[in-house]
């Protein structure tokens, strides 16, 4: 499980995390689990899983820290 800061939420449900070494992973929406994206604040800490989307790595399992 990997950790890093919410940077950047948009109203489409999608969003940016900067990991630990400060590259940006994307998540969507789909991807949070045991909260709602909704409730997701910019500047929050968060844990995640690293996997494999059709534009590189994503964040996916996103859950609040």
């Amino acid at each position: 499980m990997a950790e890093g800061t919410i940077k950047r939420l948009t109203d489409k449900g999608f969003g940016f995390i900067a990991d630990a070494s400060g590259n940006d992973m994307f998540f969507h929406m789909s991807s949070v689990q045991g909260v709602r994206y909704e409730d997701l604040r910019e500047g929050e800490k968060v844990t995640f899983d690293v996997g494999q989307g059709p534009k590189g790595p994503r964040a996916e399992n996103v859950s609040q820290a």
